[in-house]
């Protein structure tokens, strides 16, 4: 049972200095030092360098970071992957995956690089081809921690609008969550894009929150409130997990394996939720945000 919080998710621009020292106070549970569309082309090259630099200096605590790599069927993907093999980030963040062979390519690339075995790597689920095939990607290797759907990526292949019922999306993020449990990868919800809504980004939080994501991808710190809020266990949810679990023990030690609160069948499904409910709620009290 992986208990990590991923209740926010934060892009960070690989090119910018500033953006990289100041990640290391936010209250993100996640960053994602992106070398990939917050780069320009002809910057590239030194956004590597300084991501790994930053990376080296520290200080970012707690937070897991992530690092986003450029597709491999360009010419940086591979030395990306080459440059943060060892480079002591927890994950690398695949991107334009269409295939398990893109996958099992990075693989290759990172082990020829030296990669221990604790280094993960996530995808982005960006292309309609990844959709359709994200079962046997999200299979493809032990390595695989997590799955970012890239939504503004599909709203350009799908010719789906950004709407606030997030419609024309919903396929897509429900194969997501399906393939991340099929194959116990964490899951991350797409960006919102409009930094002045703040009022559609905590409806799209709880949505997504509804849909089994587990936390929420973002493109700026003024969004990481409303995540980290939506996404963790509400005082109600743990006062009932503590409930169920004190209920169940109870029973147990009577030799009864059933349980019934508030007029409803208590089973270990429920039980195995409560428990995972409350080490999630301890992680992100550890977090300090």
């Amino acid at each position: 049972m992986n208990s990590r919080p991923r209740r926010s998710a934060l892009y960070m621009p690989g090119s910018n200095a500033r953006a990289l020292d100041k990640a290391r106070a936010l209250p993100a549970d996640v960053l994602i030092l992106d070398l990939e569309d917050a780069v320009a082309p002809e910057r590239k090259p030194a956004a590597r360098q300084q991501v790994r630099e930053a990376i080296a200096a520290g200080g970012y605590g707690r937070r897991e970071l992530l690092v986003r790599a450029n597709a491999l069927d360009t010419p940086w993907g591979a030395d990306d992957l080459r440059a943060f093999a060892g480079a002591g980030v927890d994950g690398i963040v695949l991107s334009k995956v269409a295939s398990p062979a893109d996958v099992l390519q990075a693989v290759r690339i990172l082990e020829a690089s030296g990669a221990p075995d604790s280094l993960a790597l996530w995808f982005m689920a960006e292309t309609a081809r990844c959709i359709l095939h994200i079962d046997a990607i999200a299979g493809a290797h032990p390595r695989l921690a997590g799955i970012l759907p890239g939504t503004s990526d599909l709203a350009h292949e799908l010719r789906v609008r950004h709407t606030a019922d997030r419609l024309g999306f919903i396929a897509a993020l429900n194969l997501c969550v399906l393939a991340a449990r099929a194959h116990g990868l964490a899951v991350l919800d797409g960006v919102h894009l409009d930094l002045e809504d703040d009022a559609g980004l905590r409806r799209a939080c709880e949505q997504g929150r509804d849909l089994g994501f587990d936390g929420k991808t973002l493109i700026h710190p003024r969004q990481l409130e409303a995540a980290n809020a939506v996404f963790a266990p509400a005082p109600d949810e743990i006062d009932r997990a503590r409930e169920i679990i004190a209920a169940w023990r109870e029973a147990s030690a009577r030799g009864s394996a059933l349980v019934v609160i508030g007029g409803k069948l208590v089973e270990n499904l429920h039980v195995a939720e409560a428990e995972r409910l409350l080490a999630v709620a301890e992680a992100v009290a550890e977090m300090g945000w």
